[in-house]
């Protein structure tokens, strides 16, 4: 029986791993390992390992050893020392890491360093933050490359990654947006005390690269959502430098009826919630990606998710800089942005990861990669 580890250290990725890490639950041939880190551990931001542990896998880690601080390098340092231990205790067949967070680059150093093999979910994408450094940081100590779509793929072929190691799968997390089974919307209004008939989502992240410009940035974003007049359901931050200054920043909305604020909400929920807004504004990839499945208008504020979308395709998309004026007069238009997009996944992604872990080819791999020039291949 192959031992397949799970890392997940946000709500973010459990939200795309979800799917695969029940698939490997339920299958005969294959033990499913969950080690929880970083933000889920927080109580600042919901303490969402719960959420993990509500779903009753048999193999959870929670590491609460972990030492959470203001510095990322320290923290990655932090998450590379517990992870050492315990993957040298199970000795996985195989890590699963997503993304671009601290916690999957973690998972990846940790793989890569003790020979075992590494599959990394989402890599070859671009955005406007360090968290790009990070992802393709991950690709390059990862074995596996499970992508969403041809274009990430061919970024990989760039980063001299081998084109055999590369597959589209899609998002996982369209699996569970497009399965049927996601909460009513009187249960998720119920479930978080949500009185409004109409909403906007608002989520915002902080942007490293810029963090002496955060707090002018963010006061303006806050700005405009207060003048706009509308209703919001709002959701903490990542735990990234510059959390503090947002969540600063948020004491101006709380206790405002028109604003539900929440450390966080439960991924299943959350779609829900996302499936009957107005529309969604802030800078997180939910907004550039999770909205297009559904149709739902976005508007993208600032840098953080430069070059991941092209307007022309995402056509429910409206990007905007961190300016009062510009903010507003997007949130009026909002409703003529109502398109779906399916360029990141068909529902099928959970299907051709299992495919791959029970085909013979990627456990066949070399764990010693070999750079692809691209003169080689053109």
């Amino acid at each position: 029986m192959k031992k397949i580890l799970f890392i997940t250290g946000t709500r973010a990725d459990y939200g795309k791993l979800k799917p695969l890490i029940r698939e490997v639950e339920q299958a005969e041939e294959f033990e499913a390992y969950i080690y929880v880190s970083g933000m889920h551990l927080m109580e600042m931001f919901g303490c969402t390992y719960r959420e993990i542990e509500k779903d009753g896998y048999r193999n959870i880690y929670a590491d609460f050893a972990q030492i959470h601080t203001d510095s990322m390098s320290y923290n990655l340092g932090d998450v590379i020392c517990h992870l050492t231990g315990f993957a040298e205790r199970i000795r996985p067949d195989l890590m699963v890491v997503h993304g671009d967070r601290i916690d999957a680059l973690a998972g990846a150093v940790v793989g890569a360093l003790n020979n075992i093999k590494v599959a990394h979910i989402e890599g070859g994408e671009v955005s406007g933050t360090i968290d790009e450094s990070i992802r393709h940081a991950i690709s390059k100590f990862a074995h596996l490359h499970l992508v969403c779509n041809e274009e990430a793929g061919k970024r990989l072929v760039q980063l001299g990654e081998e084109a055999r190691r590369i597959h589209v799968i899609g998002s996982p997390d369209i699996d569970i947006m497009l399965s049927g089974s996601l909460p009513s919307i009187d249960k998720a209004k119920a479930r978080y005390d949500i009185p409004y008939e109409h909403y906007g989502i608002f989520m915002y992240h902080p942007v490293t690269t810029d963090y002496p410009n955060l707090g002018k940035k963010i006061r303006a974003v806050v700005d405009a959502l207060l003048e706009s007049g509308r209703d919001y359901i709002a959701v903490y931050p990542n735990n990234d430098k510059g959390s503090e200054i947002l969540l600063n920043e948020y004491k101006r909305i709380e206790g405002n009826r028109r604003f539900c604020l929440f450390p966080s909400l439960r991924f299943e929920y959350f779609l829900t919630l996302l499936k009957h807004a107005d529309f969604m504004i802030g800078n997180s990839s939910a907004g550039v990606r999770e909205s297009s499945v559904y149709g739902i208008p976005a508007i993208d504020i600032g840098s953080r998710q430069k070059g991941r979308y092209n307007l022309e395709e995402s056509r429910n998309l409206q990007h905007v800089e961190e300016r009062r004026e510009e903010i507003l007069e997007a949130i009026g238009h909002v409703q003529e942005y109502r398109f779906e997009a399916k360029q990141f996944g068909d529902g099928r992604s959970t299907e051709r990861f299992m495919e791959l872990l029970r085909g013979a080819d990627i456990w066949d791999f070399a764990l010693q990669k070999r750079f692809v020039d691209l003169s080689s291949i053109l």
